[in-house]
């Protein structure tokens, strides 16, 4: 039975997936995100209440639907329990939140190190949000991470009294300060503790939750062209935000997922460093950043903003296997006059469709562009595709038709109701 459904985002990240999954849990019993840490963030509006989480699945606000970190997230303590108190101020009792118990833990030394080694970069530095999110994850494949389930038991004091032994030998030849013990280990025996209801096996959860019948959304941070395989290395994240790591990332094999949406917006924008081709260094990118209010969720940090690139959509849609498309900021895109999207790219004289993270490839590439008549109005009332106005519905149009995927869902408004399904 294929009752699993996967919602990813399909460009650099900030696509808006949290309003989609937000959309979409209604309908499912469970809620998965399945990679990344707190360098991510999903924000959902509802009822005129702003939520932004950079942890909690999306899901978490139905009391009906269990919201479970899965195994492939690396979790911040901390900042995982400042989230909940935040949903406990607001009337939610958090009482459907699991945490697998292979999910690792992000601790005061991975974000020293993110730190340092970002701070050591002299030119190529990454762009890192400096939340310990890639050491943590090295840790995990050097097979010196501590996991939830070390976290909340007695191993967790010798694992933390080794790790800090040898991280001290690391900072100290990048002359920083030594790490103390006594410290780290008495604040985070607190969090173990607030924590350790929450943690369970959840690959057996889901699977039972399969069997059943019942039906399971998974959801994604960062993006596709931020993976560490398939994105523009090594200008990426330290997972996999792709249909792998949905896989990997919760324990779910392939042939339970049905549904694989990608989100983007109707325009593009990127956080940090790494090729764009086509970001607009100019007076429409500022316009964009500020319609669009495109301000990172986690770091505040002003987003760079381009045209609609459908080349590099084109490309997540063909490695996620993408069965629908999710095209959010619709009423955004439609306040401009003219409105154009990138449907090729020029290589070296030679016009191409395929997309390559290739960086020699992308930061010789410009955008070939199709341009589209804007002004669409207000369309935030609008619930069905008939609704839009004709120009909007010649926009989606080309959009479904050059990445030879349907767009099942638009954004036309920031509120949760404000959304077609197709």
């Amino acid at each position: 039975m294929k009752n699993v459904t996967v919602v990813l985002g399909a460009f650099y990240g900030d696509e808006g997936k949290g309003k989609v999954i937000d959309y979409l849990s209604a309908d499912n019993k469970y809620a998965v995100r399945y990679s990344g840490g707190n360098n991510a963030g999903h924000s959902v509006e509802v009822n005129g209440i702003k939520f932004a989480f950079h942890l909690l699945p999306s899901g978490i606000l139905y009391d009906n639907v269990k919201a479970i970190l899965g195994n492939g997230v690396v979790i911040d303590p901390k900042v995982l329990i400042e989230e909940i108190n935040n949903l406990k101020e607001k009337g939610y009792k958090v009482k459907n939140l699991y945490i697998s118990e292979k999910a690792h833990v992000i601790l005061p030394y991975h974000i020293i190190l993110d730190e340092t080694l970002e701070e050591i970069r002299e030119v190529n530095k990454l762009g890192t949000t400096k939340r310990g999110i890639g050491p943590a994850y090295c840790d995990k494949y050097e097979r010196s991470g501590i996991r939830m389930e070390d976290f909340v038991s007695k191993r967790f004091k010798e694992l933390l009294k080794e790790n800090i032994n040898n991280k001290n030998l690391i900072l100290k030849a990048y002359k920083k300060p030594k790490l103390k013990f006594s410290e780290i280990y008495k604040e985070y025996k607190e969090y173990a503790k607030i924590l350790k209801p929450y943690v369970c096996d959840t690959v057996t959860m889901l699977h039972n939750a399969i069997r059943k019948g019942e039906k399971i959304l998974c959801e994604g941070a960062q993006a596709s062209l931020l993976d560490i395989d398939f994105g523009s290395y090594p200008f990426v994240t330290s997972s996999n935000p792709t249909i792998g790591g949905a896989i990997t990332g919760t324990g779910i094999g392939a042939k339970y997922i049905g549904e694989v949406y990608g989100v983007i917006k109707a325009y593009s924008s990127r956080v940090g460093a790494g090729p764009f081709v086509t970001e607009l260094l100019d007076e429409t990118g500022d316009k964009i950043r500020e319609l669009g209010h495109e301000y990172g969720v986690t770091t505040k940090r002003p987003r760079r903003c381009g045209w609609l690139d459908l080349v590099s959509i084109r490309y997540s849609c063909m490695i996620n296997g993408l069965t629908g498309l999710c095209v959010n900021h619709l009423d955004t895109i439609g306040k401009f006059d003219k409105i154009k999207v990138c449907v090729a790219y020029e290589y070296k004289g030679k016009k191409t469709l395929d997309f390559s993270t290739n960086i020699d490839f992308l930061n010789n590439c410009t955008p070939v562009y199709e341009e589209f008549e804007g002004n669409f109005g207000d369309i935030s009332k609008c619930r069905k595709f008939e609704d839009l106005p004709l120009k909007a519905q010649k926009y989606i149009n080309r959009i479904e038709e050059l990445t030879d995927t349907p767009v099942k869902f638009i954004g036309v408004g920031a509120g949760r109701e404000e959304i077609i399904a197709r």
